[in-house]
């Protein structure tokens, strides 16, 4: 390495050794030895430490021997009569570094209790999040190992233009990195110029501002270490195995803008242990031999405009971006991105008006591939807060193409129109639902950019199976109308080709795991008996998804042994949700309201929930506005049942799974229904009337209230009463 840069990294580390030593003796006068020591909510103490000699700082006095690890590891000053190699000096005093500045961290948080939000995203007073703590960390982690996010960027410093510094950040996002914040250049810090741009930071787009100061990269670099630890089966300790996986697996990098100091160049040295390079816009002795890292060590004088594609090219990483010729930025990053209130442009669906969105499969001459229409007005053509009908029908073809992969395809637009910032989409079917950002409007969105992406995107992951696509897109109320007929019969087709199939005649389930982009630790689990809560997924489905993709969000799920048929315990799915929630739901029931029930997303098609003084159960579906026997309305039922948790008495459920013979099994099955809303009564009416003389009781179905009846618990328990409702005579759920 050039001797100017291992010059300046020994220095620099010497320097942070002893101000952190300082910090250490400071702390240990003031609090004593036995003075408890951590990063927050975190099995990983100070992760480098760990990861690197397997030892656990737990109190103030296990720092000793750390610092005395840290003076064995420095090498002496470089001066003009000392000749050394320089390579493995600097990467030890790199080394040196990360363990220094985890403890001068670590003491922050002592002195400092609230100088990092300790949150996922930025508060109002505070954008600084500090160290990931372990839920975080559960979250996004499992991201580098399977490969959506294939690493992080740790800028150092900041451009001075806050346009520059914006475009640079999206570019790297739309790599499907992670972006790590960290100290300033000549005062101006990268995460304050996206917020003055009104860039939207945090876990959730990627844009992570860790910290002001450059002892705050230990946050990057141990998140690395952890991911190695977790995810990589790497023992605490195995410092050789943890730097090699991360050579080999986490594609990260360090880009540095403006004058390097020694603490950065001690720093940089640190982060080549892991194999991760530095590139910067500032003229800096570069290190371009190979060795440590995959190619260049330190790459410099990189202007603006092409340092994010150079770092790419640096670290090795092989990115493949399509780009979709819409306005806005496009990529997995943007796919938790929430449109709130303030930001809200317009509304399509989602009970404000009607939606619906189908995907259909035609014959090869009936597709004009890339045709995209809108046929009705447009985001030119209204106001902010003018909420328009939309229907979207995609038809494609393909010599490969089955009816049977349709709501596979169908499902996609989920994610991929949750790609397009400033875009958010909930829901599937005709309970789909589109917010658009009043920044994407201004930048020139139009309703035909979902298309091209709908267009541009199927072909790119399923181009093996379809040939042709076509997207027609509709804002006039009597035409949404004709596809909201079109696609009933479409979903009624599907929903009837799973015929006389039972849970008990397979063996395998399927799981959905779509939407834990909103909701991390939701795994849905699609039997034959029950469809998904969403509606657009039954088992056929999830088997067909699995054969498109077999590492897709639709995994074959080995039901194994039947613990508790009336709960609908299995120990397989058990096992599986555990580890595809990581760890956040370690048991689930597939028939029960009140046991360990299933999570949800926000996707449901409805929301079951207990009414204790009637003794049963009500159901209520997105399209309805009205009040509650429960006291309240949808959208707050879907709070306390969707986000990926698992609160006993609330569920979200499928419209077909009211029809179900699995239907609520536990607390007494169908017999326990006592409220649905009249527009889904009559929606199910058929289906509903069959299931109630399948229980002997043809009766029941004129004893389920609905609004007409009542919209408090009062009024449906006088009708229940009236009607000899047999719930009356069950046994209190529990």
């Amino acid at each position: 390495m050039s001797k100017i840069i291992c010059s300046a990294a020994i220095r620099g580390a010497h320097n942070i050794v002893d101000m952190a030593e300082e910090s250490y003796e400071e702390a240990l006068k003031k609090y004593g030895a036995d003075q408890e020591v951590s990063f927050p909510n975190t099995a990983y103490f100070l992760p480098i430490i760990y990861s690197m000699l397997g030892y656990k700082v737990e109190k103030i006095g296990d720092m000793k021997d750390i610092f005395q690890e840290c003076r064995n590891l420095l090498p002496d000053l470089v001066t003009d009569d000392l000749w050394l190699p320089y390579l493995a000096p600097a990467l030890d005093a790199g080394m040196a570094t990360f363990f220094a500045e985890e403890m001068y961290e670590s003491i922050r948080y002592l002195n400092e209790p609230n100088f990092y939000t300790k949150t996922e995203d930025p508060t109002a007073d505070n954008i600084w999040l500090g160290a990931a703590d372990d839920l975080i960390f559960r979250k996004r982690g499992v991201e580098f190992v399977d490969g959506t996010a294939p690493g992080f960027a740790a800028i150092m410093g900041s451009p001075k233009d806050k346009e520059v510094a914006s475009r640079i950040a999206l570019e790297l996002q739309e790599k499907n990195l992670y972006i790590f914040m960290h100290d300033h250049t000549d005062g101006i810090r990268m995460a304050e110029q996206l917020v003055a741009n009104d860039v939207q930071i945090g876990w959730n787009t990627r844009l992570v501002p860790f910290g002001q100061s450059y002892t705050t990269a230990v946050f990057a670099i141990g998140f690395a270490c952890r991911v190695a630890m977790a995810f990589g089966g790497v023992k605490p300790g195995d410092y050789k195995g943890n730097l090699i996986y991360n050579k080999d697996r986490t594609f990260a990098f360090v880009m540095a803008f403006g004058p390097v100091s020694d603490e950065w160049y001690a720093n940089a040295a640190g982060a080549i242990n892991w194999g991760f390079p530095t590139i910067s816009d500032y003229d800096i002795p570069e290190v371009l031999p190979t060795g440590i890292c995959t190619y260049e060590h330190v790459v410099s004088n990189v202007p603006h405009d092409e340092i994010v594609q150079k770092a790419i090219e640096v670290r090795g990483l092989k990115v493949s971006v399509t780009k979709i010729d819409i306005p806005l930025s496009f990529g997995p990053a943007f796919e938790g991105e929430r449109i709130r209130k303030d930001d809200l442009f317009m509304e399509m669906g989602g009970g404000r008006t009607t939606g619906v969105e189908v995907l259909v499969s035609k014959e090869m001459d009936e597709v004009e591939d890339g045709l995209v229409t809108v046929d009705g007005p447009d985001m030119s053509d209204i106001e902010a807060g003018q909420n328009l009908p939309i229907s979207i029908l995609v038809e494609v073809a393909g010599r490969e193409m089955q009816s049977d992969f349709e709501p596979i395809l169908e499902r996609q637009f989920h994610h991929l129109i949750n790609y397009v910032q400033g875009i958010m989409h909930i829901g599937q079917r005709n309970i789909m639902w589109i917010r658009i950002g009043k920044a994407a409007v201004e930048k020139g969105f139009s309703l035909k950019d979902i298309g091209k992406v709908l267009h541009g995107k199927l072909h790119q992951e399923f181009g093996a199976i379809l040939d042709k696509v076509q997207v027609k897109i509709s804002t006039i109320q009597e035409e949404v109308e004709k596809v909201v007929e079109l696609a009933k019969g479409v979903y009624t087709e599907r929903d009837l080709r799973l015929g006389n199939m039972t849970d008990e005649t397979e063996e395998v389930f399927y799981s959905c795991t779509l939407c834990q982009s909103f909701a991390p630790s939701h795994v849905c689990v699609i039997t034959p008996e029950r469809v998904g809560m969403c509606g657009a997924y039954n088992w056929l489905d999830g088997k067909a998804s699995f054969q498109i993709n077999p590492t897709g969000p639709n995994q074959p799920i080995n039901k194994g042994d039947c613990t508790d048929p009336s709960n609908g315990y299995f120990t397989g799915i058990n096992e599986f949700v555990n580890q595809a929630s990581r760890g956040a739901v370690p048991e689930v029931s597939c028939y029960s309201l009140m046991n360990n029930p299933m999570t949800a997303c926000g996707c449901f098609e409805a929301i079951a929930a207990m009414l204790p003084q009637c003794n049963g159960i009500m159901v209520v579906n997105r399209d309805y506005m009205g009040m509650t026997p429960s006291g309240m309305k949808f959208t707050t039922l879907a709070g306390m049942a969707g986000g990926g948790m698992q609160t006993p008495g609330f569920m979200g459920v499928s419209k077909h799974f009211l029809t179900s013979k699995k239907l609520f099994l536990a607390e007494g099955g169908l017999k326990r229904l006592v409220w649905i809303p009249k527009i889904l009564k009559e929606e199910i009416k058929d289906k509903l009337m069959e299931r109630c003389k399948e229980e002997g009781m043809p009766e029941l179905f004129d004893m389920i209230a609905t609004e007409e009846q009542g919209e408090t618990e009062e009024e449906i328990l006088k009708f229940l009463k009236e009607k000899g409702h047999p719930a009356l005579e069950m046994e209190a759920a529990v």
